[in-house]
């Protein structure tokens, strides 16, 4: 565990960052976009090559902090003037020996952006396999990585009063969600996961951030919040001697169960209209799909939920198994590889899974009592950008606005097509007509939709002037058909449409 983050500490070592320009885009700068993109692989020599002898503070804390080698001690004071080797050794994050500083902890820069702005971290946790040498120990702390980035994308930027936080880590969804909560309680099974979330608000400058030691809801009993985040330890892991159990991936529980426990108990933490987010995996198991698994934990929680699923990707026992073993540091080639691969196909096995999904969860408690939402989707198109979490929280506008009308409603109202939104007509040679109209979306989750000459007059002719029913009597017009019929046809379809995006209320 590290020792208690020193307030002013922390603040010097601040200084001394900043004063050494020590930036995600500095460091890319210094030593290549090939190379720092190898340092997400694990490969740290392309980075150490690229910076040479150099000795300015750039590249000593680069190498010291970010590639986690070993500094001479001289060089890091030089480097950090305020905070000194031995500051970062009272921090817990180096060890000095012999006029070399050795790090025990990394500390990287994190840029981040939403709609409502830009900035940048500096992010503390373990040692990665690269610097260690070896498969992490099991109460290693993860930095930040491409599913935390996407849940803290994915974080609503809609104001909320108190957040939650469970399975912090090292800190980075309750940062996240501190930006828009006045209050935020992050909770961890990890006390050393606990220290480094400290140390990161401290580090950053950022207050409102409680810590409690604990398991799922346990550390929170009887309270409820606004906004609850979680990427909880969802790797499915068997539970059998001999298989690491990571503390950073692993909730310790059989199969998905952890995140069924999640979800089945999230809603009484919830006040209402409190929304929770959260990563997953689910397994497809004895014939039932993944999504309809997730959506039987949700129909029996005892709080009734609104629920937005997303699968955006999906594996089959054997790539699921070698993809987490790599994760823990045990490659191909090495001792013990085929023998923890084989431990997870027999636990696969056990439970008949045929496939694993992993993907991102919105639930809601309704304000009324009453849910109206229940959207269970694969997506599997890349994400579009830093916007989902402004696009989430549209869409639930848009859903709650949609909710409160019928078909004469929505007829009246007046919608305009989305600015990402672009439209491509695909045709035969030599033919006037097209074969294939697709909608695209540039922002959001970057739908692509086939529609036909109906639905496409209709999108592009929602310029915010006209309602929606109006403008379908003349497509009528227009296409020779019964004006009843096609109503009765592109009404649900522009409810799906000012769901997802595609189109807006113009007021």
């Amino acid at each position: 565990m590290l020792p208690e983050p020193d307030t002013d500490l922390c603040r010097d070592l601040a200084a001394d960052l900043r004063s050494a320009g020590f930036t995600a885009e500095a460091l890319r700068d210094a030593w290549g976009a090939a190379a720092d993109d190898a340092i997400a692989r694990g490969l740290r020599s392309p980075a150490s090559r690229a910076l040479g002898d150099r000795g300015d503070a750039l590249a000593v804390l680069g190498r010291l902090l970010v590639l986690g080698m070993p500094q001479a001690e001289a060089s890091v004071d030089h480097a950090l003037v305020r905070a000194g080797a031995q500051g970062l050794a009272r921090l817990g994050l180096a060890e000095i020996d012999g006029g070399e500083v050795r790090p025990l902890a990394v500390v990287r820069p994190q840029s981040y952006a939403d709609d409502s702005g830009s900035g940048q971290w500096w992010i503390g946790s373990d040692l990665d396999e690269a610097a260690l040498g070896g498969p992490l120990p099991e109460d290693h702390v993860l930095g930040v990585g491409g599913a935390s980035l996407t849940l803290a994308g994915l974080q609503l930027p809609t104001p909320a009063e108190r957040a939650l936080d469970i399975g912090a880590g090292c800190g980075i969804q309750a940062l996240r969600a501190r930006a828009h909560a006045a209050h935020v309680v992050a909770t961890d099974i990890s006390p050393r996961a606990l220290s480094f979330t400290r140390l990161n608000a401290l580090l950053n400058g950022i207050d409102g951030i409680e810590v409690r030691l604990g398991s799922l809801f346990e550390p929170v009993a009887g309270e409820q919040y606004d906004r609850v985040v979680s990427n909880p330890p969802f790797v499915i892991t068997p539970r059998v001697a001999d298989v690491p159990a990571y503390e950073y991936r692993d909730g310790g529980m059989v199969g998905d169960d952890v995140v069924a426990a999640f979800v089945k108990g999230v809603g009484a933490h919830l006040a209402p209209g409190g929304v929770a987010q959260l990563l997953g995996n689910w397994e497809t198991r004895d014939g039932v799909p993944g999504l309809e698994r997730v959506r039987g934990w949700v129909e029996s929680s005892p709080v009734p939920l609104d629920a937005w699923v997303v699968e955006r990707e999906s594996l089959d026992p054997l790539s699921y198994a070698e993809l987490w073993v790599r994760d823990g540091g045990t490659l191909p080639g090495t001792p013990g590889f085929a023998r923890l691969v084989d431990a997870w196909l027999d636990d696969f096995a056990a439970r008949a899974v045929t496939e694993v999904g992993f993907g991102y969860l919105l639930l809601r408690r309704p304000a009324d009592g009453t849910p109206t939402l229940a959207r269970y989707e694969t997506l599997h198109t890349a994400l579009a950008g830093d916007g989902l979490g402004a696009h989430l929280a549209a869409a639930l506008d848009a859903h709650d606005r949609l909710s409160g009308l019928d078909d004469a409603g929505l007829a009246a109202s007046v919608l305009v097509v989305a600015p990402d939104v672009t439209e491509a007509r695909h045709h035969l040679p030599g033919a006037e007509d097209p074969t294939v109209i697709e909608l695209r979306q540039g922002g959001g989750f970057g739908r692509a939709l086939g529609v036909d000459p109906g639905l496409a007059a209709l999108v592009g002719a929602c310029d915010g002037d006209l309602p929606v029913g109006v403008l379908i009597d003349a497509i009528a017009d227009l296409l020779e058909v019964d004006a009843g019929a096609l109503r009765a046809d592109l009404l649900p379809r522009a409810r799906e449409l000012a769901f997802t995006g595609f189109l807006r209320f113009a007021h």
